[in-house]
This record gives structure tokens, sequence and C-alpha cells, in this order.
């Protein structure tokens, strides 16, 4: 399976590749839409989606709230499709209420592929990004070896976006073989890194059997603000565990604020999504099925995994300075 979707992404490149620029024209239009567009995930995710179409001379247009507003997408999902674009990338903040709007487009053949967040069960034609329940495995683990089998643990999220649900379940189900750890509350941030601010504060007053060990943000904006928490208490003896690369982030794990994140390829996904938006475009289908995940001979995978990694103090600078390098000069 991996390496026939390693096989999809070479073919993919070398298409567009020797099909070169030739046949783009500006009058193309791709839509990436997502929520929070002001944090520094989706600034990067932006920038991977604006160079593809930098190079291919086509016209990318960004949408989504700057906030964590699923009805505010929803609406800009619609006014989307209203334009009848080329295609459309899109990170889904609620599932079941995007699902309808990205069936309507297929519908009205516009290529919609998710990422970041997927609507599995609507008729997107594929996901691009992280395999969510292994980033939840591999901060799982980390989560058990740092507490020694043993401690409380509280999560921050925003309950419901599907990515997040499958990063926790992915913690879940590391911790489900250690009884000694437990999952004392799962906290919903609501979209504001300000709520886990103020919540972290709550838990770090907790003593005894009722004591906070652990702190795990399921999303970008959180471990900063969690970790600003414990450096004004000037507490040293609590484990936190973040999700992200963005600057703030680095810094802390730098810092010895923030014992490790998990890195996910926001850019890359950005990046593959137009490039397979305008693949589909330029060699359509007949007419887009809503049943390419169950077809063995579809031409489309059902999932593109952009990987993930684990930074801690070993390798942040190694983030870092690919950071710095990303930045407009």
């Amino acid at each position: 399976m991996r390496a026939q979707r390693y096989a999809w992404l070479l073919s993919l490149a070398a298409f567009g590749f020797l099909a070169g620029c030739g046949r783009h024209s500006n009058k193309e239009v791709y839509y990436l839409i997502a929520n929070n567009l002001s944090l520094p995930y989706w600034k990067t995710a932006v920038a991977g989606f604006q160079k593809a179409a930098s190079q291919y001379d086509v016209t990318a247009k960004v949408d989504g709230p700057n906030n964590f507003d699923p009805q505010a997408e929803l609406k800009d999902l619609h006014d989307a499709i209203a334009t009848h674009p080329n295609g459309i990338l899109i990170s889904v903040a609620d599932a079941p209420l995007m699902q309808p709007e990205i069936d309507s487009a297929i519908d009205q053949n516009i290529p919609v592929i998710t990422f970041d967040s997927d609507a599995p069960h609507s008729h997107r034609l594929y996901f691009i990004g992280t395999n969510n329940l292994e980033a939840g495995h591999l901060g799982g683990q980390r989560l058990v070896d740092k507490l020694g089998g043993k401690g409380n643990v509280v999560f921050f999220t925003n309950t419901g976006q599907p990515n997040l649900d499958e990063r926790l379940k992915g913690y879940e189900d590391i911790m489900s073989l250690h009884p000694g750890i437990k999952e004392v509350e799962v906290f919903n941030i609501k979209g504001s890194s300000e709520n886990a601010f103020d919540k972290a504060q709550e838990y770090l007053a907790r003593t005894g059997d009722k004591k906070i060990d652990a702190f795990v943000c399921l999303e970008a904006s959180a471990g900063k603000d969690v970790a600003t928490v414990l450096k004004n208490n000037k507490v040293t003896d609590r484990l936190l565990i973040a999700m992200d690369v963005d600057p703030d982030t680095l810094q802390d794990i730098k810092d010895g604020l923030i014992n490790a994140t998990i890195a996910q390829k926001p850019y890359t996904m950005g990046y593959i999504g137009l490039r397979a938006l305008d693949v589909i475009f330029h060699n359509p289908p007949t007419k887009l099925s809503p049943d390419y995940s169950q077809d063995s001979f579809s031409p489309f995978p059902v999932f593109v995994d952009t990987g993930t990694a684990e930074v801690d103090k070993n390798n942040v600078d190694i983030y870092l300075e690919s950071a710095a390098e990303a930045q407009p000069k």
C-alpha cells in the first residue's frame, strides 16, 4: 500500500514536469479553504499552495475565517462553489456540517480534495495529510515513556474536528496498554488558545492524587499558551507535549518548556494539493464519481500521507533553521 502511494505521487510529479507550464492559464482558479487562517500553521499551508500556483501560473485563492468558525467556513465553501472554480482544497472543521456542500461540488463536477482534516463519508476525491491516528500513537508512546507508565493526563482539543479526534484516539490506544496512566479530561478550547491558557492555570492548581502530570495539545495553538502558564508559575515537573512546529513552539522546546511536539507538513499538503487538483482539471474523468474510495479501479488514491515526525531538544535546531529559511525574504 505504501509503495503504491509513493508510486502515485511520483507519477503525479512526473506528469506535472512533462506537461510543463504551457498548458496553464491564470484564468484557472483553485481555492484553498480552511479555519483559523491567522495561525502560523495555516500560513505555511497557504505558502505551499501559492508556490505551486506560481509555478503553474494559475490563480490561487484562499478563503476561510481567521478564527475557528465552522459555520463561517461552510459559507466560504458555498460561496467558492458558486464561482465554479477549477478545484477546491479544503480542511474540514466539521465533517457532518461540510459534507452536503462537498457533495454538491462533486455533483457539479468541481473536484474537491480534503487536506489536514478529512470528511471521509463525503464524496471528496481523496484526502492529503497526516495519518492522524499514527500521529497520536507517536505522541502517546512519548507520553508513556516520559511518565514512566503512571500519571494523570489532560488533553486540549477542538471537539468534533475529525483530525483531532483521530489523534486523541491514537493517544488513547497507547494509554489503554498502561492502566497507570489516567485520562482526566479532554478540554474543548473552542478554537481559542486563550481558553487553554485559563484552563491550564486551573489544572496546575490541582494537588495530591488530582495533580495533573501531563498536558497534551492536539492542535497547533495551545502548546505555547500552556507553556507560558508553566513558565509564569516556575513549574518544571510537568510534561507538555504539543502539536506542530510554529516558531513559538519550537523556541519553547529549545527553552525546555515543551518536552516535544509532533510535526506535520502543511506546506507539502498545500503544494501537493494544488498540483493534484491541476492534474485532475487537465485530465478529468468523464464524470466525478461519489464512489472512488470503494472503486478498485479508481484513478485516485484514498489517502496521501505527507508524514509526521517527533521534535525535541535533540533535533529542534533543524526545524528552527528550516522555519527561518521558509520566511519571505
